[in-house]
């Protein structure tokens, strides 16, 4: 029986020395800044992103993973005698799975299954490390196929956002869009439902986002166990140390990550954006 080999996007945000340790592939997004083409958490990252955009008068744009990644990561897992498992940022936020198949068709191999997380960040990172660790002990490719399948109904992502801005000029605001217009003073409290964007309720200061974001948290994973809990944040690591710290306390997890946002997923998020994202009882 052939290994399985997992490959994501750069939109998990994986801490690299996980992504090391399980020998994960990922495929990097694009960010396109005037005249400059950026491998997403290769050729700039999270710090180096703020701290331009906040004094740039030139907004950047995103385009999918290219198939043509995908197609170099494949043919080197394929080379090696594994079968491979991507696991990537939802269809109905980008173009990445059609860019995954599209590198399928060009390998033409059958050993390849894409699977949509129907998520983002370590909400679908935390899906990537599950299988990822099944495949290290010998899972096949029906096994890590199952498991990815049922632990992405176990995991989610909540997040409070400054400014709807972002979303909304990069087109990813999806069912948040009933709250544009409203005062700027309010906080919209955000998720990821279905593989898209969704509002979920506005707050009127940031502490307060914070203490909702933890509520919902609380309602969300209620009594099971076990609780893997990571941060997302787009320069506002503050707020998120403050968010994992207390999420700590509530839920005793078992794997606690701190990770930034992708300049990718900043850039339609925007900065100030944080949150948390899951995966409990499985």
């Amino acid at each position: 029986m052939k290994k399985v080999a997992v490959v994501t996007d750069s939109t998990a945000y994986i801490p690299k020395d996980l992504v090391k340790k399980y020998d994960l592939r990922i495929a990097p997004q694009v960010l396109v800044w005037g005249d400059q083409t950026y491998k997403d958490g290769v050729d700039i990252q999270p710090t180096e992103f703020y701290t331009r955009l906040a004094g740039n008068k030139v907004m950047p744009s995103t385009s999918q993973a290219s198939p043509q990644s995908f197609y170099e990561i494949f043919c080197e897992l394929i080379d090696k005698q594994y079968e491979i498992l991507a696991i990537l940022l939802s269809e109905k936020l980008s173009g990445t799975i059609a860019s995954a198949v599209q590198a399928r068709e060009m390998v033409g191999s059958t050993a390849i299954e894409i699977f949509d997380s129907r998520t983002t960040a370590m909400a679908m990172g935390f899906q990537v490390l599950a299988v990822a660790r099944a495949a290290e002990e010998g899972a096949s490719m029906e096994e890590c196929l199952a498991l990815a399948e049922n632990n992405r109904d176990h995991t989610g992502v909540v997040f409070a956002v400054d400014t709807l801005e972002f979303l909304h000029r990069g087109g990813r605001i999806g069912g948040a869009s009933r709250f544009l217009g409203t005062a700027l003073s309010l906080k919209p409290i955000l998720g990821i439902s279905d593989g898209q964007v969704v509002a979920i309720d506005k707050v009127r200061t940031r502490k307060k986002s914070l203490v909702y974001l933890l509520e919902l948290l609380q309602k969300r994973i209620g009594d099971q166990k076990p609780v893997r809990i990571a941060s997302l944040h787009a320069n506002s690591e503050e707020d998120a140390r403050y968010l994992v710290d207390e999420a700590v306390k509530l839920f005793n997890p078992v794997e606690v990550v701190f990770s930034e946002v992708s300049p990718v997923v900043g850039t339609h998020a925007g900065p100030g954006t944080v949150g948390l994202a899951y995966m409990a009882g499985v």
